[in-house]
């Protein structure tokens, strides 16, 4: 309803601007010849001839909605739009007739032939000059529909995909979870009870936020604590872990899982193996417009490559899908020696203590 009568009252602009034209060129003509402008006799005749215009305009842009050209409906969409051009042709000339002892367009009355003639000069151009500017907005709105439907396809795809990542990261860290508890559960029953409590915790954040695929940094941070208590106690005084987080970016917004995996792959290769004390560090800091997030390590012995592994292969698909070319994932060499894991993301905040939608 909204749509209708934004084009009525386009339509009607339209030719009120236009009558509103001719009424000064008319009247600069009669000035020109000599004659008075007689304005209101003019302007009533352009105000009327116009008007009339507005329904047909109406009835044009739908016939050709109604039969656009089409593949393999050529012929019948040319017969309809030719016969409602026509049909406006008559029309016109009919209104004439009718209308003229009260607006005036003609002193004396021509026969109805001549009028039609007069109408067929005065209406067919414009006749189709509408069915034409009806087929361009016809043709605008199909690809806007098109667009939008390809949007809304693309976005179910990076859902679906979104989901997919998600799915197999969850198993991923469950897996080695549990394989940090066995090799507990004989050693240390206490150490492992302990483990089970954090993993407990873990899988019940996993569940409350399996539908988000955002949450408050304060969220992520708090699973990730989870996590790395279950590694404290399998590595002991091995695993040292230094939180560098500025506070005001607790509500900001980041892939639920994020971290996880980065400290996961920090531990795995430069504390697990090696006898010594080891540190990771997992930093949060605001830089502009952006929020950097930092994990690193103090070295190791590194079996494989950086960046290698599911873990960190996910984390890089997954932040690609939400962000497309918006965000930086890099990793590297850390000062000192070590990895260094640094991520930059739009930053965006929710709601107080509150999971992202």
């Amino acid at each position: 309803m909204r749509n209708r009568l934004s084009l009525l009252l386009v339509v009607l602009g339209w030719w009120t601007l236009n009558a509103l034209v001719w009424v000064g060129q008319v009247a600069t003509m009669r000035e020109a010849a000599g004659q008075a402008p007689q304005w209101a006799d003019t302007l009533r005749q352009q105000l009327a001839s116009a008007w009339l215009w507005v329904p047909i305009t109406l009835f044009l842009l739908w016939v050709v909605r109604r039969y656009p050209f089409e593949r393999g409906r050529h012929a019948r969409a040319a017969l309809a739009q030719a016969a409602a051009v026509a049909l406006v042709i008559v029309l016109r000339a009919l209104a004439v007739i009718g209308l003229n002892g009260w607006i005036g367009w003609y002193a004396v009355l021509p026969p109805l032939g001549e009028v039609l003639i007069a109408s067929v000069l005065n209406n067919l151009l414009m006749s189709w000059m509408i069915v034409g500017v009806a087929h361009a907005l016809v043709y605008a709105r199909r690809a806007r529909r098109r667009e939008r439907q390809a949007m809304q396809l693309e976005a179910r795809l990076a859902r679906a995909r979104l989901d997919a990542l998600t799915a197999q990261l969850n198993p991923h860290f469950l897996f080695n979870a549990l394989n940090s508890i066995a090799e507990m559960v004989h050693r240390d029953p206490d150490g492992a009870d302990r483990m089970l409590v954090d993993l407990g915790a873990l899988l019940r954040h996993s569940l409350d936020s399996s539908r988000s695929q955002e949450i408050a940094l304060r969220d992520e941070l708090a699973a990730l604590d989870h996590y790395i208590g279950i590694e404290k106690i399998r590595l002991g005084d091995r695993l040292q872990v230094r939180w560098s987080i500025d506070s005001t970016l607790l509500d900001a917004q980041v892939p639920q899982l994020l971290l996880q995996p980065l400290v996961e792959n920090a531990i795995h290769h430069a504390v697990a193996t090696r006898t010594t004390p080891g540190q990771v560090s997992v930093r949060a800091q605001r830089d502009h417009a952006e929020l950097l997030l930092e994990v690193s390590d103090d070295g190791g012995q590194r079996s494989a490559p950086p960046g290698a592994g599911l873990g960190l292969g996910n984390t890089r698909e997954r932040l690609r899908c939400l962000y497309g070319e918006d965000h930086r994932f890099e990793i590297g060499a850390r000062a000192g020696g070590g990895t260094q894991v640094c991520l930059r993301l739009p930053l965006r905040m929710a709601p107080a203590g509150g999971v992202a939608a």
